[in-house]
């Protein structure tokens, strides 16, 4: 792997039996993201971006190919493996949020410093210090049914970025919100990316996509166009 990739996939094919037929989610993606890339994926339905969401994210492994995070073999990982390098590595932002509805906001960000067994007055400030840096700095005490859709995704932003993680990877991060409100998380995204963070974003959506520097669009498992824009 060159030494400027974060992320390098070779040949990657996932196969999925529905029935007594072999459906090929993914029919060999090569693909390679470097640090600080803004990426979107985009496609129709069935066209392997959330296949390949979840093999970028170790939530699911290839069928066949190579895929090295950061000098690590993931196509190699077992499950335990896999768990280690997405609370290491990986962020996640969700669509549907995934917040724990009796946990308040603060304790929903620290939930991934818990498993990785990270001391209690240290993963608290940690925790603040996200929520603040997603402009929630006034709600930490708040439950998930006590926030706006938007506020909700902040959490999950902030949660997101408590690890420190490598890359940030959102699904349809904007999917559940009304235009404004989606205005806003993709300004926080966007800010992100400006601070240094490397975020991979899937979404059906133009106006999303077009926040990206890079957009890759797949069709029947496979990369049909790999845009970069020009920068001046």
């Amino acid at each position: 792997m060159k030494s400027d990739a974060l992320i390098s996939l070779l040949g990657i094919e996932k196969t999925y039996e529905v029935g007594t037929e072999l459906v090929h989610a993914l029919a060999g993606v090569d693909l390679t993201i470097r640090e600080n890339e803004y990426i979107s994926v985009m496609g129709p339905s069935g066209s392997g971006k959330s296949t390949l969401m979840n093999i970028i994210g170790c939530l699911d492994s290839p069928s066949a190919g190579t895929y090295e995070f950061g000098g690590e073999m993931v196509h190699e990982m077992d499950d335990n493996q896999l768990a280690s390098i997405r609370n290491r590595k990986i962020g996640f932002v969700f669509q549907t949020f995934n917040l724990l509805p009796k946990l308040t906001a603060l304790r929903n960000v620290e939930l991934p410093l818990i498993y990785a067994n990270v001391p209690r007055e240290d993963r608290l400030e940690k925790a603040k210090q996200a929520l603040t840096k997603v402009g929630l700095g006034d709600r930490i005490t708040h439950k998930p049914n006590e926030l706006s859709g938007g506020q909700r995704q902040r959490v999950a932003i902030a949660r997101a970025l408590v690890t420190d993680p490598s890359i940030i990877l959102a699904d349809e991060p904007t999917g559940n919100l009304d235009s404004k409100s989606g205005v806003e998380i993709m300004k926080i995204l966007d800010g992100l990316h400006d601070q240094g963070n490397t975020i991979i974003l899937v979404t059906h959506e133009a106006d999303v996509a077009k926040h990206a520097r890079r957009i890759i669009r797949l069709l029947d498992g496979r990369i049909e166009h790999d845009d970069r824009k020009r920068t001046v």
